[in-house]
């Protein structure tokens, strides 16, 4: 899977792992990715969520993804869910902050490398990431994965990115539209 992967998608995929490490996160999840194609600079990805109007903004999804981490990784539906059974996911929140630290349902660490400066795993959301970009990149017709691939996965897949993504208008079709296959 790797060797597909363009010079942008690989820094992408770099700075993933590093938003992981540095929060003290224990694997890269999807929400890393996408904090790291916010970083891109100069790639498709990056153009494409400029041309839809996401420039400005690139600081509010960061805030809105650190939010939903702090949720534990909840989605906004899926405390809206459990709200309709009388779960308060933010006095959840509170309580648990207010007993062991701001963050601490984020399933961090609070101290980045605290596992030993190891080698990060990727867990289940970025796997997913990167096989849905595989198959998008396939899908158009494409032989190399790049980092608008990995932004398209992230618009279709369930989860805090796609959510993050959609609330801020960034859609798969919006993408597509103005990053059309190379």
């Amino acid at each position: 899977m790797f060797e597909r992967l363009t010079k942008d998608a690989r820094a992408v995929i770099e700075g993933a792992v590093a938003h992981a490490r540095s929060g003290g996160a224990r694997t890269v999840e999807a929400e890393h990715v996408l904090l790291a194609v916010l970083d891109s600079e100069g790639s498709r990805a990056s153009f494409a969520l400029s041309a839809l109007g996401l420039g400005e903004s690139r600081d509010a999804v960061r805030e809105a993804v650190g939010e939903a981490r702090r949720r534990a990784g909840l989605t906004r539906a899926e405390a809206d869910a459990l709200a309709g059974l009388g779960i308060d996911v933010g006095e959840v929140v509170a309580r648990v902050e207010e007993a062991h630290g701001v963050g601490a349902m984020a399933g961090d660490s609070g101290s980045p490398g605290w596992w030993g400066g190891g080698r990060l795993r990727f867990g289940r959301g970025a796997k997913e990431v990167l096989e849905r970009a595989l198959r998008v990149a396939l899908g158009r017709g494409e032989r190399f994965v790049g980092g608008e691939h990995l932004l398209l996965a992230l618009t279709v897949l369930p989860g805090v990115a796609g959510e993050v993504l959609a609330d801020f208008g960034v859609t798969f079709e919006g993408v597509t539209r103005v990053c059309p296959p190379a």
